[in-house]
């Protein structure tokens, strides 16, 4: 079967952004952006992107544009005959389908939201009133259902198109219109009036403010930040390097892309605290910040009707724009594993998708008495701590040891894939700093992500989960060490 490819270079950029470019830039970059020091953790996270989240992304791109495949057997093809690599790709299987199976439901949120501000229903609301819909909201499990299942349905119906006519086409509309909407609701906050406060909160160094939350707790939120940001580890970006030719090099690619990824979570701050310090509302992080806080914002402004429903617009095209990716994944382990027609793996992966979406839609109401990481805790909580705190990281580890070891793809291997074409070339001389300096970075991630998870949880749970993470970090090492028969 001859594999599809982009229509354009633009087209690459754009729907690999719109994977990068998920809900935790608009609900959690501003946040902890105004509450680790403004623009001096700005500085420390653009640092961050360019000496860890740049190389990861472009190892991960090679890796897919060199073997044309999919992460379920790109490993297969690069790999040199009787080593162990092949097995990380159950890394990138399991981690798209798992992500997959929380994350249509926050999309499914995102779109009744945007129905609901269409409609009016926000309007002149009481705040007691927008805190209890969202609350409403995840005990009903008809609507929950409803909206989950409709953007799986969107998803796999642009994919079932095929990449150019399909993926590329409406991803394309989709994120030029999400960025023309950040745009408007940006230039709509700062003006408002208050607004400096906010502006001078978000983007004035407050090295103050860094002290008193710690400058080793600021530096790590930095680092986290740009790692996490850019969906790199499990093969949701790969599978855009291998539609990719090898006019243009990877780095230049990587770096335009992060780019846009940087200006979504900048220009999210502009929408969001400037608004929030105009009205006197302390801006939160999470489902709160979104769903309770910004709603009552919109519910206070002129013309909040208007403003509501555009933001709610933004969020869902955010996330439909990483679902649409992730099932390009999905649909595309089936093809490479077996053969299928692009059809039959749509038919396939829709319906166990929404099959799998399920226990995370019913842990908010049917299911609400399970409380896998402590109480107070749902399925999704789990699945996304299985994604972000391990998959994630433990797949960028694995990229980075297959693109650097000599039992695996090899260093120079690599540089000629990733320099391949016209543009900025992956320097020779980042050898050592990419086989040892990134996987300490990335190990550090790992432990200190379980640490700050199960610390406040006792110490017998901290020990217990601690022992897992080094577990699966000893079989990342191992695919790494063990030589080739």
């Amino acid at each position: 079967m001859k594999r599809e490819k982009f229509g354009s270079r633009l087209g690459f950029i754009l729907v690999s952004a719109g994977c990068a470019i998920g809900l935790g830039n608009v609900w959690k970059f501003p946040y902890i952006c105004g509450a680790y020091g403004g623009a001096a953790f700005i500085l420390i996270y653009l640092a961050f992107l360019v000496v860890m989240g740049i190389p990861v992304l472009v190892c991960e791109f090679a890796v897919g544009r060199a073997s044309k495949k999919s992460v379920a057997v790109s490993f297969d093809v690069l790999e040199p005959e009787g080593s162990f690599w092949h097995y990380l790709k159950y890394i990138g299987i399991f981690g798209c389908y798992l992500l997959m199976m929380f994350y249509t439901m926050v999309g499914g949120w995102m779109m009744y939201y945007c129905f609901r501000s269409f409609r009016g229903d926000f309007a002149g609301a009481a705040p007691d009133q927008i805190a209890g819909a969202f609350g409403t909201m995840l005990g009903d499990t008809s609507t929950m259902v409803f909206w989950t299942v409709l953007i799986c349905i969107i998803g796999f119906g642009v994919c079932l198109f095929g990449l150019q006519s399909g993926v590329e086409r409406i991803t394309k509309v989709m994120m030029a219109a999400l960025l023309l909407i950040m745009v408007i609701l940006a230039l709509h906050s700062v003006f408002l009036e208050g607004a400096g406060e906010g502006i001078r909160f978000y983007l004035v160094p407050d090295f103050g403010k860094m002290r008193d939350s710690g400058i080793g707790n600021v530096v790590f939120a930095a680092l986290s930040q740009a790692f996490f940001t850019l969906s790199i580890g499990i093969g949701a970006m790969l599978i855009f390097g291998s539609y990719l030719d090898r006019t243009r090099s990877l780095t230049g690619e990587a770096m335009n892309i992060t780019i846009l990824d940087t200006f979504v979570a900048l220009t999210a701050g502009f929408i969001i605290i400037p608004a929030c310090f105009a009205y006197g509302i302390e801006p939160g992080a999470g489902p709160s910040l979104v769903f309770i806080t910004l709603p009552n914002i919109f519910a206070q402004m002129a013309g909040g009707t208007l403003w509501s429903a555009l933001f709610f617009l933004f969020l869902t095209f955010a996330a439909l724009s990483t679902i649409i990716a992730v099932f390009e994944n999905i649909i595309a382990f089936d093809m490479d594993l077996f053969g299928w027609s692009r059809k039959k793996s749509v038919a396939v992966s829709a319906v166990l998708v929404i099959l799998l979406s399920m226990p995370a839609v019913l842990g908010y109401n049917v299911l609400s008495m399970l409380q896998p990481l402590g109480e107070g805790s749902t399925i999704m909580d789990l699945e996304d701590f299985i994604v972000s705190n391990n998959l994630l990281p433990l797949g960028s580890l694995g990229y980075v040891l297959f693109c650097t070891r000599k039992n695996g793809w090899g260093w120079e291997a690599f540089l000629k894939e990733a320099n391949a074409g016209f543009g900025i070339r992956f320097p020779q001389g980042l050898r050592a700093y990419v086989a040892y300096g990134i996987p300490v970075i990335i190990t550090v991630i790992y432990l200190k992500g379980y640490y700050d998870m199960f610390s406040a949880r006792g110490t017998q749970v901290l020990v217990g989960w601690m022992a897992v993470a080094v577990l699966f970090l000893a079989f990342v090492f191992y695919c790494a060490l063990r030589k080739r028969k």
